[in-house]
């Protein structure tokens, strides 16, 4: 009873962190663009998660047949899918950032049958298809300003590398930690974005950068959203089954869109609650089936 109740504080605040972390970056996003914004997020949270490994006293050695699989888990999750998720957010809104990147564990289902060669069930096609409509009907909506639907086609982008990411996840070894294997994703990532952004960061006002909501919203992308959000979901999986702990994700577009409105002053019409039905149903079906 014990290790459930921590593992489902544990769930709940990570996905509320991630909630959260739309309505941060649609705030910092202002200030600093989504290439350097998501480069700094990640040299925060390098370096949070070497001194948590170094107290931790993990070992940091890869075996040299897993060294591609950890660079394609940082360069389709911790780098496409970071940066298309923070574009797609300054385009919209942090409800339907929220909201659309709550697809991942139906499009997880399509990723598992290609890459892990799981079985589809007529449950999972089913809420596949659900979710699809869901998102059509927030980003198809003509009535939002067009730049409304650009932003939604790069979150549901987020969406789709997240998912695989997930997937070629389930690839890596057990035998090393969670947070050696981010660690290195996060290098990646680094290392990737360094050539496109080192020239970009003197062009930002540094006046503007060091306002107190701007690197306080930094350090929250860094260390509280992606340091600390990922070892809490890893340590809340860890003390619940894999498909009891998927419901908590379901904290992350309720958070999203209440912050969003909250903080934010974002309006919610009809057809974006008629398309976040059709996603919660999906994502809940494909939970049920595990």
């Amino acid at each position: 009873m014990k290790n459930t109740l921590l593992g489902s504080l544990y769930l709940s605040l990570a996905a509320s962190i991630w909630g959260g972390m739309f309505v941060v970056v649609k705030h910092v996003v202002d200030v600093v663009p989504p290439l350097e914004l998501v480069w700094i997020r990640y040299v925060i949270a390098a370096a949070a998660l070497l001194l948590i490994g170094v107290m931790t006293r993990q070992s940091w050695r890869i075996a040299e047949r897993d060294i591609l699989l950890i660079v394609l888990i940082g360069l389709i999750g911790n780098t496409l899918s970071i940066v298309t998720q923070e574009i797609g957010t300054m385009l919209s809104t942090a409800q339907m950032g929220a909201m659309i990147t709550s697809t991942t564990p139906a499009f997880m289902v399509l990723f598992a049958r290609m890459v892990l060669k799981e079985k589809i069930t007529f449950r999972k096609a089913f809420s596949i298809v659900l979710a699809t409509v869901g998102v059509g009907v927030i980003v198809g909506n003509a009535g939002i300003d067009p730049s409304f639907q650009l932003g939604g086609i790069s979150l549901l982008a987020a969406a789709l590398t997240w998912a695989l990411m997930s997937v070629l996840i389930k690839k890596v070894p057990g035998q090393y930690s969670q947070i050696v294997v981010t660690f290195y994703a996060v290098l990646v990532a680094v290392a990737l974005l360094t050539p496109f952004t080192i020239g970009r960061l003197p062009g930002l006002d540094p006046a503007a950068v060091l306002h107190p909501s701007i690197w306080g919203g930094l350090l929250y992308l860094g260390f509280i959203s992606t340091a600390c959000g990922f070892l809490l979901w890893n340590r809340g999986l860890q003390m619940l089954k894999a498909s009891s702990g998927g419901l908590f994700f379901f904290f992350q577009p309720v958070v999203g869109t209440f912050l969003g409105w909250l903080l934010l002053g974002e309006q919610i019409g009809l057809s974006f609650w008629a398309g976040t039905v059709c996603i919660f149903a999906g994502v809940l079906l494909v939970i049920r089936e595990q």
